[in-house]
């Protein structure tokens, strides 16, 4: 190497004290020490070259570092040592965190596999545990008890367990996964299942506010519902049905519509509970036979007669939920007289339309939406052959007319009356809404 320009010449009669030197002046940026004797260097080092290692022109330069310049073996050996305990503990760390991760995974859901979107698919024990072994009873019915649980994360659910169930596990799953895919505000939200063998459970949302039933007949305890909330848990209650008539990929008959099915939430808000657990129908098909699965009182005349069944006997048992099996319930005591004549006299009507004998005089569950929505007038009904025993009238009149005109329309089936048989069916299906 060639040696920089400007060198200061230094008082050393040898290698080491020229190193000394050089290191005892704080500028002091190089030395070299050769026959010429010691030279150091001051600040930036100017016009350095280098030579080949067969050029025997090149002098050997020394340049002064800081002592944290130097890497030294000790230092190098502690790297390696701090590096390995590191990824060591970091590899450990990622192993706990995926096995906490895990094992939350598994006591929240119960070892739950996502099935079909956001249904899932919960172990036996697990809802065992979230039942507290089954000990809070919410109610039952046809299809099996309901009791009340709550998830490890704190979430309350409602558990049923299902009885005389046939279906295999594919057919079971398959009917399920329809089920978990209707959503409607107006309808219990199914959040899950177990499928273990003989063992067939559903898990919905919990509905702080329990049933219908619990409110209108055995409220003594409980929160009166007023006008309002009635005629809005009516109206919610009807959606829900025509939803699952008319709106689902396949039409859904409910079977089994009563009080004790239609819960209430935290606002009472209605939802129709236990839907799709009777066999579901294909749009392909207007009536499918099946077995008598309803109860007694709200049992549409086809099922004691044993014909078809079609959407039209959940309109019948519609009916007989919202008159509470009696239609003066409606304005029962405690609501002290408080209600809207015009709605009452709706609902009544509606009511009366719903549990015609004959199913093709009854409207559909659209038809008693926009009814009572306001959107559709409805007419005077013909008395039922079930209260034939108070009057002797079964003609047929108009059913609904369009509240924006002055033109009426018919119920399917129904006829054209004259006048004369209006005012006799008005006058034999009028005293009810008097009475009220």
């Amino acid at each position: 190497m060639e040696l920089p320009v400007s060198p200061k010449p230094g008082r050393a009669g040898s290698a080491a004290e020229c190193e000394s030197t050089c290191l005892d002046d704080c500028s002091c940026t190089a030395y070299a020490f050769d026959s010429n004797g010691c030279s150091i260097w001051l600040g930036d080092l100017l016009n350095l070259k280098q030579f080949s290692e067969e050029d025997g022109r090149g002098k050997t330069l020394y340049i002064r570092l800081a002592a944290s310049e130097f890497s030294s073996a000790k230092n190098k050996k502690g790297i390696v040592i701090r590096a390995v305990v590191g990824s060591v503990a970091v590899v450990i760390l990622v192993g706990f965190a995926l096995v906490v991760i895990r094992r939350w995974q598994r006591t929240s859901v119960g070892a739950a596999k996502a099935v079909g979107g956001s249904l899932v698919a919960y172990g036996y024990k697990d809802l065992q545990n979230a039942t507290k072994n089954f000990s809070e009873k919410l109610g039952g019915g046809g299809f099996g008890s309901v009791f009340k649980g709550k998830l490890p994360d704190s979430t309350v659910i409602a558990v049923k367990k299902l009885e005389s169930i046939s279906q295999g596990e594919k057919q079971f799953r398959t009917e399920v996964s329809t089920i978990g895919t209707i959503q409607h505000v107006n309808l219990v939200r199914l959040r899950g299942f177990c499928s273990e063998g003989k063992k067939k459970l559903l898990v919905y949302d919990y509905m702080s506010n329990g049933s219908l039933d619990s409110h209108l007949f055995h409220g003594k305890d409980s929160k009166v519902l007023d006008w309002k909330t009635r005629y809005q848990i009516a109206l919610g209650i009807a959606r829900g049905l025509a939803y699952l008539h008319e709106k689902c990929r396949q039409c859904i008959i409910h079977c089994d519509i009563k009080p004790e099915n239609i819960l209430l939430d935290a606002q009472f808000c209605p939802k129709v509970a236990d839907f799709g657990l009777a066999k579901l129908v294909g749009r392909e098909f207007s009536r499918v036979l099946t077995t008598m699965r309803g109860t007694r009182g709200y049992l549409a005349p086809e099922w004691i007669s044993g014909v078809a069944i079609t959407t039209k006997a959940d309109v019948y048992s519609y009916a007989s939920v919202t008159a509470g099996g009696d239609i003066l319930s409606l304005l029962d005591h405690r609501l002290e007289g408080n209600a809207n004549a015009e709605e009452v006299t709706r609902i009544c009507r509606v009511a009366y339309w719903c549990i015609q004998d004959d199913e093709n005089h009854r409207p559909s569950m659209g038809q008693v939406v926009q009814i009572l929505e306001g959107v559709l007038d409805v007419n005077l009904p013909p008395i039922p052959r079930s209260l034939q025993v108070f009057v002797d009238n079964q003609e047929h009149i108009v059913f609904f007319t369009e509240s924006s005109q002055s033109q009426s329309s018919q119920a399917p089936g129904n006829s054209v009356t004259t006048s004369s048989q209006a005012r006799s069916s008005s006058s034999t299906t009028s005293s009810p809404e008097h009475d009220k």
